[in-house]
């Protein structure tokens, strides 16, 4: 599919009422050489007004506050994204040849190769480090390729093994965990080895020609881009065990997971939530070559404001 339609809808449910919900969201897709974003439409329900910046990675961040009282909030991001074909990334430059380039690469991307909170350096990453330089031909984007393989190898996908605050070395004394958590160990055997990676938070396509929609939050996907100095960056899909493709739509990348929740806010009440998440791809034209995009409209809740209380995050 060379344009792809993409609704993502996170719905929270409080078991109260809670007030002066502020958010942000990173939602839209990037545009850059691989992908254009054709059109992206945000709306909540209860209705909110808000602003948008891009931050300092690039990454478009939308920011609204629902100040009436609610107990429950939606959050529907339609997005219309045209794919483009990238040619391949080279297998240049050597191993060797990054680490003569060390202080210069240190000094441009310092970023993306120092210690972060999920992506930490600790020593028990040497074993795996050493035994994908061996088995990496000696290259840049061999080493990023068999770290890649060998993650998708050595440790199991699986649901509650983790969670969201999960560092990588964590995941290296579970064995376990979901795409989140196999990028940040990535990322933490590529900075090992002085190799620049970031972290990519977007959409995983459904294969094949069927253009079959993904539900459930099975299209919600994240993934590393490392470095190859002078080819560019290169896209990893350690739970996949292979190079991201254009099945792979990028929302924003950072550090690590804490630069690029998709939903961030807080707010005003004292009560419990629950998250609830659904993403649906499907081709972005009908049979008449119109965009495919739902518009939604949403008021605010008419309920009794609570007591004053503590803001909490969601």
């Amino acid at each position: 599919m060379s344009r792809v339609s993409i609704l993502h809808v996170t719905d929270f449910e409080y078991d109260g009422v809670v007030s002066e919900s502020h958010n942000e969201v990173r939602l839209r897709p990037r545009d850059d050489a691989r992908q254009s974003c054709l059109s992206f439409r945000l709306s909540t329900r209860p209705a909110s007004g808000g602003s948008v910046h891009q931050d300092y990675f690039g990454n478009w961040v939308h920011r609204f506050n629902v100040l009436a009282p609610h107990r429950t909030l939606r959050i529907e991001a339609a997005s219309v994204v045209m794919i483009h074909p990238a040619p391949p990334v080279g297998e240049l430059p050597s191993l060797q040849e990054l680490d003569d380039r060390r202080l210069s690469l240190t000094e441009e991307f310092f970023e993306f190769l120092a210690p972060s909170h999920y992506v930490p350096h600790p020593p028990a990453l040497g074993e795996l480090i050493a035994a994908a330089e061996a088995a990496a031909g000696g290259s840049v984007a061999g080493f990023g390729r068999a770290a890649t393989r060998m993650i998708r190898g050595r440790f199991r996908y699986e649901k509650g093994a983790t969670h969201v605050h999960t560092s990588a070395d964590q995941v290296l004394s579970t064995g376990a965990g979901v795409c989140q958590d196999f990028t940040h160990l990535l990322l933490a055997m590529a900075r090992g080895r002085g190799i620049p990676g970031r972290y990519v938070s977007g959409y995983l396509l459904p294969g094949g020609d069927t253009g079959d929609a993904v539900s459930g939050g099975l299209a919600s996907h994240a993934w590393a881009e490392i470095l190859v100095p002078g080819e560019g960056w290169l896209g990893l899909d350690p739970t996949q065990g292979d190079a991201a493709s254009e099945r792979h739509i990028r929302l924003a990348y950072g550090r690590d997971y804490g630069d690029v929740p998709p939903v961030r806010g807080t707010f005003r009440g004292h009560a419990g939530q629950r998250l609830s998440v659904d993403v649906r791809t499907r081709p972005g034209i009908d049979g008449t070559g119109r965009e495919l995009l739902r518009e939604t409209t949403g008021a605010p809740v008419g309920t009794a404001p609570p007591a004053a209380a503590p803001q909490q995050q969601q």
